[in-house]
């Protein structure tokens, strides 16, 4: 069974974020680094990468697959995760502590789930 924190939102691409003054920082769920199992590689954004929610932000690989991370909100990206570029394998390890991105918003819309929805989404 995956952890799904409380103070989190969450997309259907199982990315989780969370909006401080307008800066969203994402990673991905419990559930999809279950999913993807041994990470190897992480192909992080530049800084000032911009994107709408949806658009593809990143790419996570893995011993099984390479998937795509999108943009949970749209903005530009601020920061990356510097520490994942040299052992992206951390994500398995605890996926809320090691964020991929930070994003500042540049609009408020966006779609999300609470903790509940998400983990009747999943079956969890």
């Amino acid at each position: 069974m995956s952890i799904i924190p409380a103070d989190l939102r969450y997309t259907k691409s199982h990315e989780w974020f969370k909006i401080e003054n307008g800066i969203a920082t994402v990673g991905i769920t419990d559930f999809a680094q279950h999913q993807l199992t041994d990470i190897v590689y992480i192909d992080m954004p530049g800084k000032g990468t911009r994107g709408k929610a949806g658009d593809t932000l990143l790419t996570i690989e893995s011993v099984k697959s390479a998937e795509d991370v999108y943009f949970p909100v749209s903005g530009e990206v601020i920061e990356t995760n510097q520490e994942l570029s040299e052992k992206p394998e951390l994500v398995n390890s605890d996926p809320y502590k090691y964020w991929l991105v930070k994003i500042k918003m540049s609009d408020e819309k966006y779609e999300s789930m609470g903790p509940e929805e998400y983990k009747g989404y999943t079956g969890e």
